[in-house]
C-alpha cells in the first residue's frame, strides 16, 4: 500500500481549523444545508461556504443538490474514525 502523502497532508491541513472541525462533526450525523450551518455555528455564510468548498476539495465532504438548496455530508468514512479518536 503506497500512501500519497500529499493528499493525505492535504486533508489534515483541511481539518486543522476549529470551525471546519465543528462542521464535519456536525455533517457526520446530519446532512444539513449552508443556512443551518451559519446559524448553528454562528457564522457568516460567505465564511460557511468558503470552509465547505476547502472540504469538498479536499474530498472530506460532498454535495447534493435539493432544489435551490445544496445539502453537505462527510463522505471520507475515515474522517468518522478521526473524529472519534480525537474526541476521546
Amino acid at each position: 500500500m503506497t500512501i500519497d502523502y500529499v493528499k493525505e497532508s492535504g486533508i489534515l491541513k483541511a481539518l486543522a481549523h476549529p470551525v471546519r472541525l465543528r462542521i464535519v462533526e456536525g455533517l457526520i450525523n446530519h446532512e444539513c444545508n449552508v443556512d443551518k450551518i451559519t446559524r448553528a455555528l454562528k457564522i457568516p455564510q460567505s465564511t460557511a461556504s468558503q470552509h465547505l468548498a476547502l472540504l469538498k476539495n479536499r474530498g472530506i465532504v460532498n454535495l447534493r443538490k435539493e432544489g435551490v438548496k445544496t445539502c453537505y455530508r462527510v463522505v471520507d468514512p475515515r474522517i468518522v474514525e478521526l473524529l472519534k479518536i480525537i474526541s476521546r
